[in-house]
């Protein structure tokens, strides 16, 4: 029962026709104050190539400085106002009501000017509370959840803790007396169950600092996440915040692109990124859902810490179940080192195509429209991102689900 141990590379990256969601893709970027959070927003602001809005957690002197964030240059000055949003008023997920759901709907009414939103937390932030936010009557028709990314400090784990600063993590707990997650009589417990949490949350986990460690490190990082982890969670190591914005942020980049049946490589990544690079459950209707990994099921563990990351186009015509298909998927991203999945799915009684979208163990699907002309027949259409692919084996295994 381990998670994929991950390394990242440059490669360019095919992607489906964009749809035409009316749901903002949300990422959630959470972990401990110094861990590199900002940093990786930063790159992912600079990289995307995408109109992102960002909501940053902080209060008072201490947490994220957003000076950092319109320093960068991600967008216009005249569009800063719309695009970058600070909470100061305490950690938000104890603040969801408060502070997070009318943020989100000012920024939703600008949902025509942006593709995406991220949410960086506090690091003392719980992130369920935030995830089951998007479920609110107010927002969940607008939004869908595309992953929550917890930045872990690759040295301070290497070392033996959680973090490499505790006086400044504990200055931020006494600056917010919001925080009653973290206000246990012992400290250190309160601070490692809070570090338990955000990785039990997370659906990708990005150890920053990679360029510091040799293997042994490494392998004492990979050990000490592993037992928190949820079955296929991808464990990514990063140098200074160097991640492929189609892993975060899901593969929605306009510089890959995929058109009838026409696959082509879209533009290479930085190629700094090559040197460390839920049980089955019934499901009714057409309304969209979440599943996740067993947790306690079984995990073939894949040690890919020098693979380079692949990524690989599924067409196939026929008739393909849903309840089928995303079990499939499921065991698959557990067993077979997925990270990413976008796609659709083409049904003959359906008007409508089945969206998916996976990232590490979290998998949803939907039905929406989208620009893409319906095919002559039903098919699956599916981008897939992983390490090591066996992309015979992938396409055979899917493949036989077809009738």
């Amino acid at each position: 029962m381990e998670a994929n141990f991950l390394s990242t590379s440059s490669a360019g990256l095919p992607s489906l026709t964009q749809t035409a969601s009316r749901r903002l893709p949300v990422t959630v970027i959470t972990g401990f104050l110094g861990a590199g959070k900002t940093t990786l927003l930063r790159h992912l602001l600079l990289e995307s190539g995408l109109r992102l809005a960002v909501l940053v957690n902080e209060f008072g002197e201490v947490g994220i400085d957003g000076d950092l964030l319109r320093s960068c240059g991600f967008c216009p000055e005249e569009e800063l106002q719309g695009r970058l949003v600070e909470l100061t008023n305490g950690c938000l997920c104890c603040t969801v009501q408060e502070d997070f759901i009318p943020t989100m709907e000012t920024l939703l009414q600008r949902a025509d000017q942006i593709d995406g939103i991220v949410v960086e937390t506090s690091g003392l932030a719980l992130p369920e509370p935030l995830v089951a936010a998007f479920g609110w009557p107010a927002i969940r028709s607008r939004t869908r959840v595309n992953g929550v990314v917890a930045v872990v400090d690759g040295e301070a784990l290497a070392a033996g803790a959680v973090v490499a600063d505790p006086a400044s993590l504990e200055a931020q707990r006494q600056a917010d007396p919001s925080l009653d997650h973290a206000m246990a009589i012992d400290h250190a417990t309160a601070i490692e169950q809070l570090f338990e949490e955000q990785l039990e949350a997370a659906d990708l986990v990005v150890v920053s600092r990679a360029d510091c460690l040799d293997g042994a490190a490494l392998e004492r990082v990979r050990q000490r996440l592993q037992k928190s982890l949820r079955p296929g969670t991808p464990v990514l190591p990063v140098e200074r915040g160097r991640l492929d914005p189609a892993v975060a942020l899901g593969i929605d980049s306009p510089q890959f692109a995929t058109t009838e049946g026409q696959h082509h490589q879209g533009a290479g990544h930085d190629p700094g990124l090559g040197h460390h690079q839920e049980p089955h459950q019934e499901l009714h209707g057409d309304h969209d859902h979440h599943l996740e990994q067993d947790p306690h099921g079984e995990h073939d563990h894949h040690d890919h810490a020098h693979v380079a990351m692949e990524s690989m186009v599924v067409e196939l015509a026929g008739k393909f179940g849903r309840i089928e298909l995303e079990q499939t998927l499921l065991d698959m991203i557990r067993s077979r080192g997925l990270v990413r999945v976008k796609g659709r799915l083409w049904q003959a009684n359906k008007a409508l195509p089945l969206q998916i979208q996976a990232a590490g163990p979290r998998l949803e699907c939907w039905y929406e429209g989208q620009l893409a002309k319906q095919p002559a027949q039903p098919c699956l259409q599916l981008v897939v991102m992983g390490f090591g692919l066996d992309q015979g084996a992938i396409r055979d295994q899917l493949a036989a689900l077809a009738c």
